[in-house]
């Protein structure tokens, strides 16, 4: 009896650590991989939650109108572990991004590189680390 009990918490505790790891979204499900994006613009928010980051950003088109882009990065502790600090990007730096836009939100992307518009050659953050700079996106 008492194996028994033990087999089944067992059994049970596994299957509770696995449910998580299959309720995590593929890249094909929000984004299109054929929907590459190079922007300029403003940061307005930098929201350091898990399991994704997210860098808001200001864009205006040539008319002027602007549109807010929310881009989905890696976790906090993936970027923290590429150099970056709570205050490495803030509301009002101006930015060059690239990324994928989304398939329902346009607006809505995969980041894979940005840099501060000063220093477009300097990337503060590259999906998949800098080693995965010259081997393209996504690195997903």
């Amino acid at each position: 009896m008492r194996t028994t009990l033990g087999v089944l918490v067992a059994g049970f505790s596994l299957f509770c650590a696995a449910v998580p790891v299959l309720a995590h979204h593929g890249f094909d499900t929000e984004y299109d991989a054929k929907k590459k994006v190079a922007l300029t613009g403003v940061v307005t928010k930098v929201e350091w939650t898990n399991p994704h980051m997210h860098v808001y950003i200001d864009v205006a088109d040539v008319g002027g109108r602007v549109t807010n882009w929310n881009m989905e990065m890696a976790s906090p502790n993936t970027v923290q572990r590429q150099g970056w600090g709570r205050n490495t990007l803030l509301p009002g730096d101006k930015v060059a991004f690239e990324g994928f836009g989304g398939k329902v939100v346009e607006s809505r992307g995969a980041l894979s590189k940005i840099a501060k518009a000063d220093t477009p050659d300097k990337a503060l953050f590259i999906q998949g680390g800098p080693e995965a700079a010259s081997q393209g996106f996504p690195q997903r």
